[in-house]
């Protein structure tokens, strides 16, 4: 039985927040501040200085998304990381994007040459997590994401999952504390690759005392 990643997309594989402030900026005249990971109060009118009501910000996103999906671009080393592991493991990529965005994102990878599955998932990723690798098994899984709350959704639904929390935005990354809920931090592909590789050989789940 192989060993599984399921891997974010958003500043995980693909930077998303830098070209989200330039788009915000020229389409909207909205300032994005980069030095908190809270949407709520990073994001300003540049006209009043107030912030966008919770659906504004969410009209927002669903603009971006798909239609400003050209403007991202790779995070340096994942695609070559991911082949690497891909020579041993199964690699599943889970993005919090609306169902629609499936098709659209799976192109977008590829145009990268990152060619795996993928699950679009709204809300805590830890159920889907624990559905994804029980369809594989249960076999040893890797779980990689930026957000803190991902993270405690994992932990809570598949401890058994090892948890990489990873922020790729250098600009966002300083500014945002290691999750409690994560087993490491790292946020270079060079290095998450050799800790990723590191866990498979183990061979145990996160659940499990090392031997």
């Amino acid at each position: 039985m192989k060993p599984l990643l399921i891997t974010d997309c958003d500043e995980v594989l693909l930077h998303m927040v830098r070209h989200f402030r330039t788009w915000l900026d020229e389409a909207h005249d909205v300032h994005f501040r980069l030095d908190t990971h809270d949407f709520g109060k990073a994001l300003s009118h540049r006209a009043t200085g107030a912030s966008p009501t919770p659906e504004e910000t969410w009209g927002f996103i669903q603009g971006f998304f798909p239609e400003q999906m050209h403007r991202q671009t790779l995070v340096p080393h994942a695609a070559e990381a991911l082949a690497s592991l891909a020579e041993q493991a199964d690699i599943v990529v889970l993005t919090n994007l609306v169902d629609q965005c499936r098709g659209p994102r799976m192109e977008q990878l590829a145009a990268f040459g990152i060619e795996h599955r993928v699950e679009t998932n709204q809300g805590g990723k830890g159920r889907p997590v624990a559905r994804i690798r029980e369809e594989h098994g249960n076999p040893v899984t890797v779980f990689v994401d930026d957000l803190a709350y991902q993270h405690a959704s994992v932990a809570e639904h598949a401890p058994e999952v090892f948890r990489l929390q990873m922020i790729s935005e250098p600009e966002l990354a300083p500014h945002v504390e290691k999750s409690p809920d994560a087993h490491a931090r790292i946020d270079d592909w060079r290095e998450a690759a050799v800790w990723i590789a590191e866990r498979f050989a183990e061979g145990r789940n996160a659940a499990e005392p090392a031997a």
